[in-house]
């Protein structure tokens, strides 16, 4: 290499010649000039030339107490002198015992069991084969179908990409993937069911699936009140209970994703409170440890675990490094911060101030369509604001406002259909949110105006 190359050229050489980045274009990238991010500080990333910028994405999802939290790195020294993996095949360690028992406290009332994994893809693959291999027990092998709402994400391991229902994954990894079903997703603005005057039609539609194919059916698999990835597309109040309802009617076991909703993002701790859902698994993951390590669990309830009693049964399913200590030691420690902080509470004054914020955008033109649950938020645009009619996708508006960002000095992102989705850290101060909310509506307004001088 160059000997006259900065810190930060060499890093992106390297970067570019051998690092393979996950769902980003391949070629658009090998052009850019990508950031180097080399630590954080608090609700801000610092890039390796000192620059920094608010983390409006809790990096991707996951950042709940802040970066460099001191507590968070203490657990992981403290752990560290101890031993820093240990397996759980057959045996058990102090921290996955305590971790375990302190998430069934928090989960809703039924859960009883967890079963560690390292990432939210494979939390729900865990979930379909806990799901299937609980009909099998039952004397039920032909529940082997899964379904899903339309839009929903469930991850990108192959069995999570079968449940998933995006377009774009489910078209071109088709060849690979299980046959499942689909039910309408609660996208109001988007909704061609209830005339604007919702009247859940889009959770009715479950039960015309469950109707058909029911017997064949092993679980309803749902993203409690918010789908994330597809754009924060948000449930009203009472969606997921009438969901729960309809796959009670028909038997089938109720999985909810809470991958991206739990850990206080939507309010209470987990989504499924709101409506009072009680799900037979549920899946956690993203802010398990404060965005420290990489942890997940699939939670289930005594019934769904006692399948698994007698005769030799046991759940297929595992990984080496399921249950990590150091993983296992972070997360318990990002509980205490829970309530030390008392972040539940924060976090809901935050959603006060995020809401008024972003009231403001409905004064720029093309904004379609605003979400929010909690502190998950959605601004989408659009070309006409009467029709709803999306702009072109090569025109790349959401993708534009989202450089201008950084820019300006935030990273922030975008989903599908150019929708801006707002998943800040919930150790953000109400001055942070402010100066989140003024960043983005000065990007917006300003690509918005270049769209208009076009």
């Amino acid at each position: 290499m160059d000997k006259d190359m900065t810190e930060t050229e060499r890093l992106r050489t390297l970067d570019r010649q051998h690092v393979w980045h996950p769902y980003t274009p391949t070629d658009d990238y090998l052009k850019a000039t990508p950031l180097v991010i080399d630590h954080g500080e608090g609700v801000y990333l610092v890039d390796s030339d000192g620059n920094r910028y608010l983390d409006a994405g809790s990096s991707l999802g996951v950042n709940i107490h802040g970066h460099q939290r001191r507590e968070l790195n203490d657990a992981i020294v403290a752990q560290a002198t101890k031993i820093a993996h240990t397996t759980l095949y057959g045996m058990t360690h102090p921290g996955a015992a305590e971790l375990a028992a302190r998430l069934v406290h928090l989960a809703p009332e039924g859960i009883e069991r967890v079963l560690f994994l390292e990432s939210g893809s494979s939390a729900v693959e865990t979930a379909m084969k806990m799901a299937f291999s609980y009909w099998v027990f039952k004397g039920e092998p032909q529940r082997n179908k899964f379904v899903s709402m339309t839009g929903a994400f469930h991850g990108d391991t192959v069995g999570a990409l079968s449940v998933g229902q995006m377009t774009i994954l489910k078209n071109f990894y088709q060849p690979l993937l299980r046959e499942t079903s689909a039910f309408a997703q609660p996208y109001a603005y988007r909704c061609g069911l209830c005339n604007n005057n919702c009247s859940l039609a889009c959770a009715d539609t479950l039960e015309e699936v469950l109707e058909r194919e029911g017997h064949e059916i092993a679980a309803v698999l749902v993203e409690p009140r918010v789908q994330n990835v597809s754009g924060m597309v948000v449930a009203r109040d009472g969606h997921l209970a009438r969901v729960a309802e309809i796959a009670r009617k028909h038997g089938v076991l109720l999985i909810a994703d809470e991958l991206g909703t739990g850990f206080g993002r939507t309010g209470p701790m987990f989504a499924c409170e709101a409506d009072g859902v009680k799900p037979d698994i549920l899946c956690v993951g993203k802010g398990l440890t404060g965005g420290y390590m990489p942890l997940a669990a699939t939670m289930a309830t005594g019934e769904v675990f006692d399948a698994f009693r007698g005769d030799g049964k046991m759940l297929l399913s595992g990984h080496t490094y399921s249950g990590n200590p150091m993983a296992v030691a972070v997360a318990l420690a990002s509980l205490d911060l829970f309530e030390k902080d008392d972040v539940i509470a924060h976090g809901r004054e935050l959603a006060v101030v995020l809401a008024d914020e972003l009231a403001k955008f409905r004064e720029i033109p093309h904004v379609g369509d605003i979400r929010q649950c909690g502190m998950l938020a959605a601004i989408e645009l659009v070309q006409d604001e009467e029709t709803r009619e999306p702009f072109p996708w090569d025109l790349g508006v959401a993708t534009r406002i989202t450089a201008r960002c950084r820019e300006l000095g935030m990273i922030i992102h975008s989903a599908p259909s150019d929708t801006i989705v707002i998943v800040p850290p919930l150790a953000m101060t109400e001055d942070h949110v402010r100066q989140m909310m003024g960043i983005l509506h000065q990007a917006t307004s300003e690509v918005v105006a270049s769209l208009s001088d076009a």
